[in-house]
């Protein structure tokens, strides 16, 4: 089979064209689907944690991250109905950076496609990747491109990376779970996120929300804009709705969040919104790093957790820059048969071993911040002891360096 290129990405979020560039790097012909048009604002909380920022620099943008991105967050806070206890952010003891920053998604996406461009990747955008067909060592995939047109890419590898709320590809020959229809459910949830400028939110500083039937958070990240994200359930979407019927979705959420915890009342005084709200769903936190079809996924196409711990860029880099390494080990023509099947085991072992107890540990705090009776308590419980909230943000990786990925099975024999 005559390739088109050596891996084809679905998907330029940070996930996939951090991909797209590692594998550039190491001298692989790669093609990148994006449906979306760049610039773009996305529902995200916009943060990075610090054991990532190194990676920035192995990606090639770190420097302008540094000149572009919020201040170091050096605060961390549970934010409740009523009151707010704070904490010192934990600092990564490991690499050179200590703590974190934020910055809009707008900007980080297109940074990171304008580098892996810069390395020689192609990009089709707006695009759609509609199917995948064969098995790894030699896929056919139809490509629309948006208006209109269609391709056949012919690659050994595929890299999927698309959002989680967003539909992936079809896998005629393994079906796909992406296609399948999940009965609505009361407890799905919503993410919404809206950008401010003059809030009295402290910079460096950001707390957790906890919302009756929700969870969410704030930050203050490039030029001064502050976001605000929540994830709701969908019955306490539906009840804010019904509040104000005549209100937009996104204008319901903000009266919610006012009215429900006092942090967020104080910090929007004077503070005007830019821009609409943004919101997707429903949301799918688990873990689906065996895709259908033999493909490799990375970012939340392989696992998603909740985002009260504000790790989903954190694990998007990671989980790509531990299957970049992987991959690299051989040429791209090696990765079939036997050794392909290995390697796709390593993978998902070491990404499950590496993020599947950020994933249960996040379900956790999120099933706690959406139950008032245990929110208060916790919230009284972390003000008396603030190491208590240095502690779980440490345990939720926020001063934790990237996964060192192990040997392959073919590798070690």
């Amino acid at each position: 089979m005559n390739f088109d290129c050596d891996a084809l990405v679905i998907g330029a979020g940070p996930a996939g064209a951090a991909s797209a560039i590692l594998l550039a790097q190491a001298g692989w012909r790669v093609m990148i689907v994006e449906q979306h048009t760049y610039p773009r604002r996305k529902v995200c909380g916009e943060c990075i944690a610090a054991g990532n920022l190194e990676l920035l620099d192995q990606l090639g943008i770190g420097p302008d991250f540094r000149r572009a991105a919020g201040p170091e967050l050096r605060r961390i806070g549970w934010m409740g109905a009523s009151s707010t206890s704070t904490a010192d952010m934990p600092p990564c003891t490991g690499g050179l950076y200590r703590y974190g920053r934020a910055v809009g998604r707008d900007w980080l996406d297109t940074k990171l496609l304008q580098r892996a461009a810069s390395l020689g990747v192609v990009a089709l955008q707006p695009a759609r990747a509609r199917t995948v067909g064969g098995e790894l060592g030699g896929y056919e995939c139809t490509v629309d491109s948006l208006p209109g047109g269609r391709r056949t890419l012919r690659t050994p590898v595929v890299v999927d990376a698309h959002g989680s709320w967003e539909r992936g590809p079809t896998y005629p020959t393994n079906g796909s779970a992406d296609t399948a229809r999940v009965p609505r459910r009361r407890s799905e949830l919503f993410a919404f996120k809206a950008n401010f400028r003059n809030t009295t939110l402290a910079p460096g500083f950001l707390p957790v929300l906890a919302l009756p039937g929700g969870y969410g958070g704030m930050v203050v990240a490039d030029a001064g804009v502050t976001t605000l994200a929540c994830c709701l359930r969908r019955d306490t979407l539906s009840a804010c709705r019904a509040l104000l019927p005549d209100a937009s979705a996104g204008a319901a959420v903000e009266a919610f969040l006012r009215r429900s915890c006092s942090g967020v009342h104080e910090a929007l005084q004077g503070a005007h919104r830019e821009g609409t709200w943004l919101s997707v769903g429903p949301l799918r936190p688990g873990v689906r790093v065996g895709g259908a079809g033999g493909v490799f996924r990375v970012g939340n196409a392989a696992g998603e957790s909740h985002a009260l711990i504000g790790e989903g860029i954190s694990m998007a880099l990671q989980s790509s820059a531990l299957l970049a390494s992987m991959l690299t080990r051989r040429p791209a023509s090696a990765i079939r048969g036997r050794f392909g099947s290995e390697l796709q085991r390593s993978y998902e072992a070491a990404w499950r071993r590496a993020f599947a107890p950020r994933l249960r540990l996040a379900a956790l705090y999120a099933h706690v911040a959406m139950r008032p009776r245990l929110a208060e308590p916790a919230r009284a419980l972390l003000g008396r002891f603030p190491t208590l909230l240095s502690s779980a943000a440490q345990l939720a990786g926020k001063a934790a360096s990237g996964p060192t990925p192990p040997p392959t099975t073919t590798e070690m024999a």
